[in-house]
């Protein structure tokens, strides 16, 4: 029997909602593939027909919290704002989508989102989406603040690498309402975009 793209849709959405009730529940790295599969109410092979594995599953999860975070700062943008409140609200936009992945990012940040992890020519799994939709939207902010001269690979990368920090801090950050992340924040996108204005030197 044929499968339809309309019974695989529905397929992916089981794994997803059952990978986020068990990460939450139990963990990510203590819930298994057959636990998944399990839960999901299908073969443990048929997940790996969907996902590569438990990691591109996690990353998947992150990629449309990221996104659902992203369209939360669109709407919510304020017109005029300097460049650093900005990038404050970008991430913090993130961060409250991602608050129900919080109890397990970290265990996905160490592999799969790590700056050391340097992606395959034409990779576009979902540790990409993840990584490309954040860093396509400081591209647009970089543009329209008239700072598209400085965007690079130099750039991008310290940016990728203070948002992974900024997000591994919050994690583990027990302040209340995640005050300490907030300030770290703050401080980090404010020296980020001063370097993003000084003009290179002769």
């Amino acid at each position: 029997m044929r499968v339809t793209q309309e019974t695989k849709e529905r397929t992916r959405a089981r794994i997803v909602a059952s990978a986020r009730r068990l990460f939450a529940e139990r963990g990510f790295e203590a819930t298994t593939t057959r636990e998944l599969a399990m839960e999901a109410g299908i073969a443990a092979g048929t997940l790996f027909n969907y996902f590569a594995g438990k990691e591109a599953l996690g990353a998947w999860i992150l990629a449309e919290a990221a996104a659902e975070g992203i369209d939360r700062f669109r709407r919510e943008r304020r017109d005029g704002a300097p460049l650093e409140e900005e990038l404050f609200a970008l991430v913090a936009a993130g961060l409250r989508a991602l608050e129900p992945c919080r109890a397990w990012i970290g265990e996905v940040l160490e592999g799969a989102q790590s700056p050391l992890r340097w992606a395959t020519q034409g990779d576009a799994g979902p540790e990409e989406a993840f990584r490309v939709s954040q860093l396509d939207e400081v591209v647009a902010l970089l543009g329209e603040h008239d700072l598209a001269r400085a965007v690079g690979p130099v750039s991008l990368h310290l940016y990728w690498t203070l948002y992974l920090g900024a997000l591994a801090y919050w994690a583990h950050d027990e302040s209340p309402h995640r005050e300490d992340t907030l300030a770290l924040l703050d401080r980090s996108l404010q020296l980020f975009a001063r370097s993003l204005r000084e003009e290179p030197e002769d």
